[in-house]
């Protein structure tokens, strides 16, 4: 029988590597918000290890929360003055209303669209376009679904504003929903926001409203599939 030949460290590392990076690529990671989630899974499937039924439902568990806090990475396309989806989910609204008034903003109506994530979509934020966070604002209110219309108005929200360099105000909000119970936002008020990345995390069920300047040209139609980062919302004026 013939040997197979013995490959150099080097080569064999190279091979390691290439499949950690195929991994890498083909599984998403865990946002750190659901790292918790996905632990305390893990540790009742550790406890009940001599127990089939808590074994599996912990693993379940662990399973079920790492999908739902995945956090795959996206490329924002290139151009001037485009506004991509600040989540994955389906386009639900296209209509126009004046931004979140604990903003500060004029109430002036202004271009709305609005994603509605299912439990099953990767439910981190990302960034809409690159500017500055001129406000950032949290309002309590109810936890109805949240691809109800009122829940813009309703449902608790966090809004984040931001002006592009060439003076052109974006607003994004993330809307609570029926299962959802806690709103995570990492930007603040003075921070420089880059396109694509990500900001923040609904848990469990949400909605993302953006409110465009008067004058752009929205690029997407209802019932549409947006993915997070990639799909172009709207071309500003």
């Amino acid at each position: 029988m013939a040997r197979r030949p013995h490959l150099p460290a080097d080569d064999s590392d190279s091979e390691a590597a290439r499949l950690l990076e195929l991994i890498r690529s083909t599984v998403p990671p865990v946002h750190p918000a659901g790292l918790p989630f996905v632990g305390a899974g893990l540790a009742l499937a550790a406890a009940g290890r001599k127990h089939r039924c808590v074994r599996t439902a912990g693993l379940s568990a662990a399973g079920a929360c790492a999908l739902f806090f995945r956090h795959p990475a996206r490329v924002p396309p290139e151009g001037t003055g485009l506004v991509v989806a600040p989540a994955d989910g389906q386009v639900t609204i296209i209509d126009t209303a004046a931004p979140p008034a604990e903003l500060g903003l004029p109430a002036s109506p202004m271009q709305r669209v609005s994603i509605f994530l299912s439990l099953f979509d990767v439910h981190v934020q990302r960034v809409p376009i690159s500017g500055d966070a001129v406000e950032v604002a949290h309002r309590p209110g109810k936890l109805m679904s949240a691809d109800k219309p009122a829940a813009s108005d309703e449902n608790e929200r966090n809004s984040v504003w931001i002006r592009t360099p060439d003076g052109h105000d974006v607003v994004v909000v993330q809307i609570a929903g029926l299962l959802a119970r806690r709103i995570v936002c990492d930007a603040h008020t003075g921070d420089k926001l880059n396109i694509g990345d990500t900001y923040g995390l609904i848990r469990f069920g949400s909605r993302l409203d953006t409110y465009l300047p008067e004058g752009s040209r929205v690029l997407v139609k209802l019932g549409q599939r947006a993915v997070g980062a990639e799909t172009v919302l709207a071309q500003l004026p």
